[in-house]
């Protein structure tokens, strides 16, 4: 039996029909109710031998709420897994998994400030991406950015300028196209057109 039927077995006998499973590339990723969240971590990492705990996050499903996903891998024999449940979009909450996975608490943070869900009893679920007084959940798939004012640059446009309207430096033209005279607006078009310019007066 491959690891990952043997790895199905396990979880359908400890969860029944509350679970669901699926192959994929890398390992074996399985669904559980909300309400036997910490359970399915907990017997990852105690009956499946996952102790490495690699990241968690959310995902917007917008009507179907939010899916918060957790990779977690057994050093010792080699397989991954990708635990994962659904919380409502109108009231999205988790218990933390902070018992489970300690590492849990810094993705815990984010996926709280990125989603808006909520994780029931971590230690110190404060910002940590966002400066203060950002407002909203930006990965949220009906998050609007904001536009930006356009504000004029403050320092100089060139080198040696003040910033106080100072002219900008000089152009200087590619080799072959005169300053100025007749011949200007001849190589200009030639340049436009995708010809390099030539010099004298039959350029």
């Amino acid at each position: 039996m491959s690891a990952p039927a043997e790895l199905i077995v396990a979880w359908t006998d400890r969860f029944g029909d509350a679970v669901t499973t699926e192959e994929t590339a890398g390992g074996l990723s399985v669904g559980v109710p909300a309400d036997r969240w910490l359970e399915a971590l907990a017997f990852a990492r105690d009956d499946l031998a996952c102790g490495f705990f690699d990241w968690l996050t959310g995902v917007d499903e917008l009507g179907e709420g939010f899916a918060v996903v957790a990779h977690v891998y057994s050093l010792e024999r080699r397989h991954h897994l990708l635990v994962r449940t659904r919380v409502p979009r109108d009231a999205p909450s988790l218990p933390t998994a902070t018992g489970v996975y300690r590492g849990a608490a810094w993705h815990e943070r984010e996926t709280a400030e990125m989603f808006g869900i909520g994780f029931e009893g971590h230690p110190n679920l404060v910002p940590l991406l966002l400066p203060d007084g950002f407002e909203g959940h930006p990965l949220r798939k009906d998050f609007v950015l904001a536009a930006r004012v356009a504000k004029p640059w403050p320092g100089a446009k060139e080198p040696g300028e003040s910033g106080h309207g100072a002219p900008s430096r000089r152009r200087v033209r590619p080799p072959g196209v005169p300053d100025e005279g007749p011949w200007a607006q001849v190589a200009e078009r030639r340049r436009a057109a995708g010809r390099p310019p030539r010099e004298g007066p039959d350029a």
